[in-house]
Order: C-alpha cells, then structure tokens, then sequence
C-alpha cells in the first residue's frame, strides 16, 4: 500500500495535465504517460490491462473500467493478494480467479482493443481512489451467458456483457 502510495504521489507531481472525462465524475484527475512510470508500475499496469484486454476487451469503456475496480477493489480488500499481478494471477485450488490466465493459448496482441485496455488500465491505476466505482465495491463478476454457483452474493450492477457482485454481508 505504501509503495502504492508513493507511485501516485510521484505520478501527481509529474503529471502536469489534469483533465475531465465524461465517463468519470471527479474534476482532478491524474493523466500520465505510460513511459513516465516506474519499472514495477508500468508491469502492475501490464497486468491490470492483460486483465481488462481478456476479460472485458471488447465491452464498452465502462465495462473496461468496471474489470479495472474489481480487480483494484481486490488489491485493497485483506483477503486478496497485495498487487494487481498476485491478483490477476491468482489459483484458488488450481483454478485461476480469472479464467483466462489458465489459458495457454492467450497472447496479448498490439492490437487497438489492447491500446484502448492499456488506457483505462493506467486511468484506473492512477485514479482509483478519485473515481466513481462503477461497481459498488464488486469483488466478483461473470458473464452473462454463465451461471456460476455462488452463494451468499448481491448483484451490484450489470455491465455490458458482466454481472457485478459483492458479499452480501458487506452492505
């Protein structure tokens, strides 16, 4: 968290640019060049945008975003991994938190879907405690033509393609 820290404070003082985007709320936000990063920010940004590219690469911006904040909300709650690649890489009795991971065949493409990824990743990264949480503190999520069987959950939104959700005794 501390190491976090420091990483936003240092991309706020480089940072010279603040802008408004009409899919955030907040008025002071941190714009930042990939390059202006630091070595282990720029992997855990890798890491959130192979996230975002795989799980939500074709959805609409806020359905990129809402991967982004459920991974990051991850990242703060105790129970997770303390960094976004412990987090997206993550097996729980050999299966992957997110299943892409454990799929062989997935490469990252330079593609204008992974550039578009790459971009909401940094944003969120940057920002996540300045933004709107599109999914209400979702810890978990699933594709619409799925049906998992968890238990003791609370729809939070639907985005594009994805159901949001928390643990219902955290209301």
């Amino acid at each position: 968290m501390q190491k976090r820290l420091y990483v936003l404070v240092a991309l706020f003082l480089i940072s010279s640019v603040i802008f408004m985007s009409s899919t955030f709320s907040s008025d002071k936000l941190i714009e930042v060049e990939y390059t202006q990063l630091t070595k282990d920010a720029k992997k855990q940004v890798d890491c959130l945008a192979d996230n975002i590219y795989f799980e939500a690469g074709h959805e609409p911006e806020n359905g990129r975003v809402a991967v982004a904040f459920v991974t990051m909300n991850r990242v703060q709650d105790p129970r997770y991994p303390k960094d976004i690649c412990s987090v997206v890489k993550q097996k729980v009795n050999y299966t992957c938190q997110f299943s892409w991971f454990c799929d062989e065949g997935k490469r990252v493409s330079n593609s204008h879907a992974y550039r578009e990824a790459r971009k909401v990743a940094l944003f969120v990264y940057a920002n996540y405690d300045k933004i709107k949480d599109v999914t209400h503190g979702a810890l978990f999520y699933h594709a619409d033509y799925v049906n998992p069987k968890w238990r003791g959950l609370e729809k939070t939104t639907v985005i594009g393609r994805h159901i949001f959700y928390k643990e219902s005794n955290k209301l």
